[in-house]
């Protein structure tokens, strides 16, 4: 588990719940849901910082609700995990052994004698 991020305001220990990206080009300020994975580029806010933002004169800020349905993992996500402990706990099939033909284990060669 990834630890928790903290808001990237200075002198603030809160944990972050939303993620601030600034859009130069359109001189605006978006602010969403705490993203996946912290980015160079954004910053991360507690939930005061974040009800309290405001950005440049001339800027607008858009402020992204999060999707409820979205917080939790999807049944798809769900499903994969599952295939995925499946497939960690199931043994290996053994390799085909071609007749006639040297196999390596480790270091060692086993010749099969192609006459039996």
């Amino acid at each position: 588990m990834s630890p928790t991020r903290r808001c990237s305001r200075s002198a603030c220990s809160q944990v972050a719940v939303a993620t601030l990206t600034y859009v130069y080009a359109d001189s605006t300020a978006v602010l969403g849901p705490l993203a996946t994975y912290a980015e160079p580029h954004t910053y991360d806010l507690c939930s005061e910082h974040a009800e309290r933002l405001v950005a440049p004169r001339g800027w607008e800020v858009i402020r992204l609700a999060p999707d409820p349905d979205a917080m939790g993992p999807s049944s798809d996500d769900l499903l994969a995990l599952a295939d995925a402990v499946r497939e960690a706990a199931r043994p290996p099939e053994p390799d085909p052994e071609p007749v006639g033909e040297p196999t390596r284990r480790g270091h060692l060669r086993v010749l099969r004698n192609p006459d039996m």
